[in-house]
């Protein structure tokens, strides 16, 4: 691998890996960017190379795409082609000859994908995403004497099982190491890059990813909103290379939401340009196919093009209707992603925190009173989740969020 220069933190972690003191579990917790997940990486791989060529180990994430991202392309970027291989496709990869699998843990089904195996060594990565019977799961095929787990984590709720059942647990003392890494443990990266992330992330979000704090969300989710809207007035629109409208449907006491949100060429800006709340009781689908009909026309008035229209992909009949609808304005209607809530909410305060969120305030009303409105829900334990009771505008935000949620991998890395 050459010579690489280690922070003191990282040396740490390294200095226990030389003298054989990692523990059959090894945690690396704490800030975003602190340099876990790229020791950890290090670690991992050199540990493996250290032990029998016969066993099998495995490489686990979220997903099999966040995994490949986070850990499997920077570790062949570490260590090169001719030491680490992979498919994502097949699930297997030859790290110094030795053989490794990869695993999803994206719910609780997952654990039944590693029943029966024997493993020699495991890695996981952001370990408070797993379901917990994943974990439990994977520990119990760690069978091999000696076989060992390493795993990178950001704090979460002071609930989370991790915490309560691993971490805080004083009976697996000798069998857990638990190195905390702080964002500014990181002396390779430039204090401009540390001091911008530091104001890009606000609220419960800080407490976790900057200070690597387990703490509960509550109150207002979008604070560094309602401090100042005022400050996120749009006073000039630039040139936008994408302008998507989000779409959520109505139903049960909601309403009908539309967003029409731009995004710059160089990936750095989201401006939300227009949105507009249509009572979903007894509206047909003609009458409201003739709203977003009317909508998308004044948008493509006003900014000449829309990219997608991107609308709740729970609605399949209702989708299929506004195709035909706007198929005369030349306007491509697809499903929502519908990435996780609390993912889209992350990116949008981050954006909103690093001065690169704008609105169009007069036409963007009942955004202003969403963002304002939005709170988390204080009767749910053990994870956030959005308080959806009809007492705040969520259909306003879903629209939103769909409007831009394809392009958070782009907004986010810029």
């Amino acid at each position: 691998m050459g010579k690489i220069e280690f922070t003191a933190k990282q040396n740490e972690f390294i200095r226990l890996l030389k003298q054989n003191k990692l523990k059959r579990i090894n945690l690396l917790q704490g800030s975003v960017s602190a340099g876990k997940t790229w020791i950890s990486l290090i670690a991992w791989a050199l540990w493996v190379a250290t032990r029998p060529k016969d066993h099998l180990y495995m490489m686990c994430g979220k997903s099999l795409q966040t995994l490949k991202r986070n850990c499997l392309l920077p570790l062949q970027d570490l260590i090169g082609k001719k030491n680490f291989t992979f498919s994502v496709s097949t699930k297997e990869g030859k790290l110094f000859g030795r053989k490794i699998m990869f695993e999803g843990a994206n719910d609780q089904r997952s654990e039944s994908k590693i029943r029966g195996i024997t493993l020699g060594g495991a890695y996981c990565d952001e370990l408070t995403l797993f379901p917990k019977d994943y974990f439990v799961m994977l520990l119990s095929r760690l069978r091999v004497p000696g076989a060992k787990l390493i795993a990178t984590t950001n704090p979460d709720v002071p609930t989370h099982w991790l915490k309560t059942e691993y971490i805080n647990n004083g009976d697996l003392s000798d069998d857990m190491l638990n190195i905390f890494f702080h964002i500014d443990d990181n002396t390779t990266l430039p204090a401009e890059y540390i001091e911008n992330l530091k104001k890009e992330y606000t609220g419960v979000y800080y407490d976790r990813f900057i200070c690597g704090d387990w703490v509960v969300a509550n109150g207002a989710i979008y604070k560094v909103f309602s401090d100042s809207p005022s400050a996120y007035n749009a006073a000039d629109l630039p040139h936008f290379d994408y302008i998507n409208i989000g779409l959520d449907f109505g139903g049960n006491g909601s309403q009908h939401a539309l967003c029409a949100s731009g995004i710059t060429p160089d990936m750095r800006q989201l401006y939300a340009l227009k949105t507009e709340r249509i009572p979903a009781a007894d509206m047909t689908p003609q009458a409201l196919y003739k709203r977003v009909y009317d909508f998308c026309e004044d948008i493509l008035k006003r900014y000449g093009k829309i990219s997608a229209v991107y609308a709740d992909s729970a609605e399949q009949t209702l989708i299929a209707g506004l195709r035909d609808v706007l198929r005369p304005l030349g306007i491509v209607v697809k499903n929502s992603r519908k990435r996780e809530i609390n993912d889209r909410i992350r990116a949008t305060t981050m954006l909103m925190a690093g001065g690169r969120f704008k609105l169009v305030a007069a036409e963007c009303n009942s955004l202003v009173n969403a963002f304002k409105g939005a709170v988390w829900n204080d009767k749910i334990i053990g994870k956030e989740e959005r308080l959806d009771d009809g007492t705040s505008d969520i259909d306003t935000l879903d629209a939103f969020e769909y409007s831009f949620e394809r392009y958070i991998p782009q907004l986010i890395k810029n």
